[in-house]
């Protein structure tokens, strides 16, 4: 494996988080694809484990639909080619055809490599 030593930068970190909010709004598919990691790990508010796999199922097939997602940004840590995001996140949707909403806080890993940032691990609980 060839790691990118271009440094990585807020900015980037934030064009990042920025497009995966854009993509999870819209059941982007495509991007979610190339946004998200292989090997994605994702703890989920009920404590469920989640794949890259699992959740491009959730989206392909309509079970997870977000209406509306508001994050808010609250720390990036680059670490290495890393970085760990924390991001207050105000969210409406339907999941299995039951709706949800709340606010929720995120915990993000991304990493960067090839020029890319993906998500590599993750978790989420309701506050």
């Amino acid at each position: 494996m060839t790691i990118d030593t271009t440094p990585m930068n807020n900015g980037q970190v934030l064009d990042a988080e920025n497009q995966l909010a854009t993509a999870l709004a819209n059941s982007d598919l495509d991007s979610l694809e190339a946004l998200l990691h292989d090997k994605l790990l994702f703890v989920g508010p009920d404590g469920h484990t989640i794949t890259k796999a699992m959740d491009m199922k959730f989206y392909r097939s309509g079970i997870m639909n977000i209406e509306t997602i508001t994050p808010q940004v609250e720390s990036i840590n680059i670490i290495g080619n890393n970085a760990v995001v924390t991001t207050f996140t105000q969210l409406k949707g339907r999941m299995s055809g039951e709706s949800f909403g709340g606010k929720f806080k995120y915990l993000r890993v991304w990493e960067y490599n090839n020029g890319q940032l993906k998500v590599i691990a993750g978790s989420c609980v309701r506050i």
